[in-house]
């Protein structure tokens, strides 16, 4: 019997590049020119923070991180929820802002970094710019993700659920409360799990980031960690480390675990789950007389009359999914207002570059040679014991029960964040910079590989792995016939995520400010960096834009069809 039978064959259509791929990546130049006439007026110095090493400090600073990621987190899910309807209820909008957001995730966000930076503090004050860009940092690592899950969710909503709330005339309000978030909410939830722990990844680059004289540093935990570091100071990095771990822990035990155990009503099943999720937290709260008599007080009559105005605001209407029935000239107009606006951006755009001579373009070639080279390292070292591990903790329930929250919690902790004290350890030995660099992008890229392997080994069945035991498959034959072809496609989700951390910890792996010296190495990243501390802003345009096609051409060409071979040769049907 041979196992690549189970698995559908057949030739995977590739997705070329369309003239929507071609807009998108003029728009995002046009944004970066922008951002760079901005960052002409930033200021040539910028007093950073004075950071305390003081325990007592470290509460304070754990709020601060919080916050910052509360604020973007909030904000991605502000527009998750408006731009997400939009797609999933206007046909036309729709041709638009999906492929719009499919290149917008592809994009390394960090090579944003220096130029929002700059053009927020031309601006704002140096204190504001850096929080806000921080905020916006955050946010464009949380928000494509929630958006892709709030899409699929709105447009997979069984019909006749949606004929329910039809007949009972629900307006969009109601029908939104009632079906459209619910039904979506664990899609939602879990997307935000994965969107906060990435979010510490960016949160901390943004606290630590210092270009030349200027020092945007931030008050927070990625801030104490670098500024311990710098001064060797051992037990503060201890410290840091612990307080940081504490927060992480901390919020899963009191705000995601209890959200998967209340979410699970939402759960569209005739029988019951026999392993629900559980939390502590959440069995005390709902057995709360205090919360039960606020809920009963407060809650429950301010729902209801916001119910009752929006009742009134908002008329009955159907809840299909259709197209825009208003007049087009409107769109049109705009279209070519927008169309006339990217034409005007990318011709000066392209002056700049002009300015840009030859010796700095060959300069950016070989930084995206020797980054990719580092990013290709760093994924082979993850994949080399990710594989093996991860069939091992997800073919193994025993064995899960023990590792996977020791993993979790682990993989929780930002690279970021650890990123000082590697610098630490490895700065004096020889190509220490360059060691550190791949540390780093392997510390953002392992984790996702280790999650996916893990769901994909559980996933295999188990009349499976009985099967091969019956015909007495050597181990070499069971992993080449199940188990690798089982776990394809999991680990080219995991590989086109983990590349795109790779590309964005460049940016602050390969150019390093560190115990008063400056640290650089060869690499797109490091271009980046230099051309924002020299004010070079034609180096820092086409270091940044080509760093951001490189990557999406590797997604479009490499990443995309690996994908849709994984999908169409290797499902098990």
């Amino acid at each position: 019997m041979a196992f690549s039978r189970l698995f559908k064959i057949e030739q995977p259509t590739q997705r070329p590049f369309t003239w929507g791929d071609g807009l998108v990546l003029v728009g995002v130049a046009v944004l970066l020119y922008a951002g760079i006439r901005l960052a002409l007026g930033a200021p040539a110095t910028v007093e950073g923070p004075t950071i305390s090493l003081a325990p007592r400090a470290l509460p304070r600073y754990a709020v601060y991180s919080v916050a910052r990621m509360a604020a973007a987190y909030a904000l991605s899910m502000l527009f998750t929820l408006v731009y997400g309807y939009l797609a999933a209820y206007n046909r036309r909008a729709e041709q638009v802002l999906m492929p719009l957001l499919d290149v917008l995730q592809s994009v390394p966000i960090l090579s944003f970094l220096p130029v929002v930076l700059l053009s927020f503090s031309a601006i704002l004050p140096e204190h504001v710019a850096a929080e806000l860009a921080s905020i916006v940092l955050i946010f464009t690592s949380q928000a494509w993700n929630l958006t892709f899950a709030w899409y699929q969710s709105l447009t997979t909503i069984p019909q006749e659920l949606r004929e329910a709330s039809a007949t009972f005339r629900f307006n969009s309000w109601l029908r939104f409360k009632t079906l459209e978030l619910p039904f979506g909410a664990i899609s939602l939830l879990w997307n935000s799990m994965m969107s906060w722990a990435g979010g510490w990844f960016f949160l901390m680059a943004a606290e630590i980031f210092t270009i030349g004289q200027r020092d945007f540093r931030l008050p927070g935990l990625g801030a104490y960690l670098q500024e311990a570091a710098n001064q060797g100071d051992l037990p503060a990095i201890l410290y840091g480390l612990g307080a940081l771990i504490l927060v992480i822990v901390a919020l899963d035990q009191l705000v995601w675990r209890p959200l998967l155990a209340w979410a699970d009503r939402f759960k569209l099943e005739t029988v019951e789950s026999e392993n629900p999720p559980t939390s502590w937290f959440y069995d005390l709260l709902r057995d709360s007389r205090l919360v039960d008599w606020l809920s009963r007080s407060l809650w429950r009559p301010l729902g209801e009359r916001v119910d009752a105005w929006l009742l009134h605001r908002f008329p009955v209407s159907d809840n299909k999914v259709r197209a825009s029935t208003g007049r087009p000239w409107a769109l049109y107009l705009l279209a070519m207002a927008v169309g006339l606006g990217l034409a005007y951006g990318a011709y000066r755009a392209g002056f700049m570059l002009l300015e840009v001579p030859l010796i700095q373009w060959r300069e950016i070639g070989l930084g995206v040679l020797v980054t990719l080279l580092r990013v290709s390292g760093a994924l082979v070292i993850a994949l080399a014991w990710t594989v093996p591990v991860g069939v091992a903790i997800g073919a193994n329930p025993r064995l899960s029960t023990w590792l996977q929250p020791v993993v979790q919690i682990t993989a929780s902790v930002p690279a970021t964040a650890l990123f000082p004290v590697f610098l630490l350890l490895m700065v004096g030995l020889p190509g220490g910079l360059n060691l550190a660099a791949v540390l780093l992008m392997l510390m953002g890229t392992q984790w996702y590989l280790l999650f996916n392997i893990i769901a994909g080994a559980s996933a295999i069945p188990q009349d499976l792995k009985y099967t091969t035991a019956l015909l007495q498959l050597s181990r070499w034959e069971r992993w080449r016939t199940l188990i690798l072809p089982a776990l394809f496609p999991y680990i080219i989700t995991g590989a086109i995520t983990a590349s795109g951390g790779a590309w964005n910890a460049s940016i602050v792996a390969e150019h390093v400010e560190f115990g008063g010296r400056t640290l650089r190495t060869i690499g797109i990243g490091s271009l980046i960096a230099q051309a924002t501390a020299s004010g070079d802003y034609p180096l820092l345009l086409a270091a940044t834009l080509t760093m951001i096609i490189t990557v999406v051409v590797i997604n479009r060409l490499l990443w995309r069809r690996l994908y849709r071979l994984a999908e169409e040769r290797y499902r098990m049907e």
